[in-house]
Formats: structure tokens, C-alpha cells, sequence
């Protein structure tokens, strides 16, 4: 198989967001009277949308959905206050990418972050590297549903088959296997091996320049 396209994750594969997510999060949950987590918390409360970070970071008792929909009203006005203080790429991904486009590839991301937050994310850090970039959009279902991935195949007009699907979490490697394309985990994100292995991943990677040496990328 020859592969024609990359999707990639953004959080965790691509960017090391994780702290600035964290003091976002913890500033709404302090606002409130919450108490406030340790950034290695956020590892488990990320990755399925802001209203499901909320959920998870808020105490169980505040699980009513109009109070959750409240804080992420003020997730995303602290997150756009910060997204940039503390997030980096991933050591190696800047490297990967244009690799990849010598090669003609076709790149895109897939987010679960709010749609205007990840195409300000990506042009920010990645500028003219990617050929598309969709966050959760409305009347699109978020990940793992496959919708969003197929409508990158769509745009791209290439074939699920022909796509390699690149991810830190279950969310991810169960978005590629519906998706009918090929799900590679990654190892420097916010999810263990055994998570991903479990989700789907048919191969794993701990470097992002180790994805040049897959069958069909070379």
C-alpha cells in the first residue's frame, strides 16, 4: 500500500499543549470554588472536546450540563488568553512535515478542540504545512466518530485506505479504525501504549521521524 495522505491528531501528537489546557481549565475551576488539579491530571481530561474536559475536571456534584456548558464559556475565553504560553511542537515534528510534503503527501489535522481554536493553533505553529485543519465543527459529530476524518478523505479526494491516521489516545485510533484508514499510535503524547494498542493501533511509534520508516511512506 502506497500511502497518499497523513491525518494527524493535534494535541498530544502534534503539540505539547497540555499546560496551557491545565492553567486554563484550573483558572475556571478556581473562579468557581472548585478545587484545581495537577497537569498530570489533564492527561486523562483531555481529548474528547472542551465540554468533556469540563466534565471531567469538575466535582461531582457540578455535572449538570447548563453549568458545564457555563465553564466552557470560560474555558475558551481563558484558553484564548494562553493557548500559546507554555505549547510547543512535539521535538522532531517540525522535521517530519516537510519530509512528508517532499514526498507528496497530502497532510491535514483533526481536532477535537473547538474548530476556531485549532486552525489558529495550526497556522500559528505550522504555517502552510497542512492542506486542511478541522476542529469540532456543529452539526459534525467529534471524535471517535469517523465523520470528521472522512470529510478530510472527501476534501483531499483520497481514499480512506490510502490515509494514515496518526494519534496519542484510544479517541484517535478508534476515529482511524472506523474511518477505515491505517491508525498509528504515537508515544510521546498524553496516553500509554496500552491504551492505544487496546483502541486499535497497528503500529506504534516513540519519534516522530520513525513514521518515515513505515511500509508504504518509502
Amino acid at each position: 500500500m502506497k500511502y497518499q495522505a497523513v491525518i494527524f491528531d493535534l494535541d498530544g501528537t502534534l503539540l505539547n499543549s497540555l499546560e496551557d489546557l491545565a492553567d486554563s481549565t484550573n483558572a475556571v475551576l478556581a473562579r468557581r470554588g472548585h478545587p484545581c488539579h495537577a497537569s498530570e491530571k489533564y492527561n486523562y481530561f483531555v481529548g474528547d472536546g472542551m465540554m468533556n474536559l469540563l466534565r471531567r475536571a469538575l466535582p461531582a456534584d457540578c455535572q449538570d450540563n447548563d453549568y458545564i456548558e457555563q465553564c466552557v464559556l470560560e474555558m475558551k475565553e481563558e484558553y484564548g488568553k494562553r493557548w500559546c504560553e507554555k505549547t510547543r511542537p512535539y521535538p522532531g515534528v517540525m522535521e517530519l512535515l516537510p519530509k512528508l510534503r517532499e514526498k507528496g503527501l497530502k497532510l491535514a489535522v483533526l481536532s477535537n478542540k473547538p474548530h476556531e481554536f485549532t486552525q489558529v493553533v495550526v497556522e500559528k505553529y505550522f504555517p502552510g504545512q497542512f492542506d486542511l485543519a478541522f476542529g469540532e465543527r456543529l452539526g459534525v459529530p467529534r471524535k471517535p466518530d469517523p465523520q470528521g476524518a472522512l470529510d478530510i478523505a472527501k476534501s483531499l479526494q483520497v481514499s480512506p485506505a490510502e490515509i494514515l491516521y496518526l494519534g496519542d489516545t484510544n479517541t484517535d485510533m478508534r476515529t482511524a479504525v472506523g474511518a477505515g484508514m491505517f491508525p498509528v499510535g504515537v508515544l510521546w503524547g498524553f496516553r500509554p501504549a496500552e491504551e492505544i494498542l487496546e483502541a486499535g493501533a497497528r503500529v506504534l511509534i516513540k519519534h516522530p521521524l520513525e513514521l518515515l520508516e513505515l511500509e508504504g511512506l518509502q
